[in-house]
């Protein structure tokens, strides 16, 4: 108990130490070492196949570590209790599944829970209280397939933010979404930013990142660059990352690539 109370003193802290992993014997993420300091705000940018998703996945324990450390207030990965959420891609979930709006949100508070405890009253209001922050209160009781990808990204956004996350990891969220979706899940970013919570925003939109972003972490399965946007979206360390499929139009970078097979993850999503 003594372990876990210093923990929660200490700040939200994120540390990656010659960190390797993949899947099976396909090896997407070596010797990976940065930090991330307590409520940084980070784009993680890079081409696909480039290990972006491989990385949120590890550090919310859906791959295991092949070599390397993660730390998380100071201690290894799977000592924290419940601090880390995960907004995956659209296309990692299964929107067939029966539940609701409501279902999906109330989710976020499993972690918190004890085995077989019902949600109590305070579960409810947080919930509640996070359905209406994304403006999805009028879509509480309706079935999560019915609903566009806009709103389906805010209720998931809904979900993590229900969880009280001390780190939130977010997928590629821009994409396929509305203007609108988009400025929602950018002001989230800006409060979460005042309470002190670390937050790591894969995107392929360069500008963005260098625009809205503090730290930019610019991967392809090694860590090219880490640090402020000036310093790591250079022209020089964006083709070392992208190689020849981003063009310079006027100053801005822009990114033309698709994605083969063969860089698809084993959970169907992009790494």
């Amino acid at each position: 108990m003594d372990e876990l109370n210093k923990m929660f003193e200490n700040l939200a802290r994120l540390e990656i130490d010659h960190v390797y992993a993949g899947y099976g014997n396909n090896l997407i993420l070596e010797d990976l070492t940065f930090q991330v300091p307590h409520g940084g705000q980070v784009a993680v940018v890079g081409p696909n196949g480039a290990g972006k998703s491989t990385l949120f996945k590890v550090l919310v324990g859906l791959l295991p570590l092949k070599k390397g450390n993660i730390f998380i207030h100071g201690l290894p990965l799977g000592a924290h209790q419940d601090c880390v959420a995960y907004v995956p891609q659209r296309g990692d979930v299964d929107w067939k599944f029966p539940v609701t709006v409501r279902d999906v949100v109330m989710m976020g508070r499993y972690g918190r829970l004890g085995w077989l405890t019902r949600p109590g009253e305070k579960d409810h209001q947080i919930v509640a209280e996070c359905i209406h922050q994304l403006g999805v209160s009028k879509l509480a009781n309706q079935p999560i397939g019915e609903l566009s990808g806009g709103q389906q990204q805010r209720v998931f956004l809904a979900r993590a933010l229900a969880q009280q996350p001390h780190i939130l990891l977010m997928d590629e969220p821009f994409t396929g979404v509305d203007i609108s979706t988009q400025e929602v899940a950018l002001n989230l970013l800006e409060e979460l930013h005042k309470q002190g919570v670390t937050v790591l925003v894969s995107t392929h939109d360069l500008n963005m990142a260098a625009e809205r972003f503090e730290l930019v972490l610019l991967l392809n399965r090694k860590v090219i660059a880490f640090g402020p946007p000036t310093e790591v979206l250079t022209p020089e360390r964006i083709k070392i990352a992208f190689g020849g499929k981003v063009l310079f139009i006027h100053g801005a970078a822009v990114v033309d690539e698709c994605c083969p097979p063969e860089e698809q993850d084993n959970f169907g999503a992009r790494s």
